[in-house]
């Protein structure tokens, strides 16, 4: 018969219930799940995700940023002039107004044949 070892039966179930531990953690969804996704596109230190266009006036963007600091907020961009509402928040306007610029770029339906110079 083969000896159990220093820990015996004990330290075979500690083993067991630490790759239990290890593959619930690895398997379901943590609390802070909204920390560990990735982000929709970042400029500097604010990411913006969650966009969707206005059904009513197709310039118009709404979209959700989050800074690094964990502030979060829904803003609303006018497409035609990069105009932000509201004016004032939490996060950063600079970089808020940046990735509103960017998806605007991104998204916005253009006229011109492809390989024009936008205005």
């Amino acid at each position: 018969m083969k000896a159990a070892g220093a820990w015996g039966a004990a330290g075979l179930l500690s083993w067991r219930l630490w790759a239990g531990v290890l593959a619930l953690w690895l398997l379901l969804p943590s609390a802070g799940g909204a920390a560990l996704a990735a982000p929709g596109l970042c400029v500097g230190p604010v990411c913006g995700d969650d966009i969707s266009r206005s059904a009513k006036y197709h310039w118009q963007l709404r979209l959700r940023v989050s800074d690094q600091e964990n502030h979060r907020e829904r803003i609303l961009v006018d497409c035609r002039n990069g105009g932000i509402s509201p004016q004032l928040g939490p996060v950063d306007r600079a970089y808020a107004a940046a990735v509103a610029r960017r998806y605007c770029r991104l998204t916005w339906r253009s006229d011109a044949p492809p390989g024009a110079p936008r205005t």
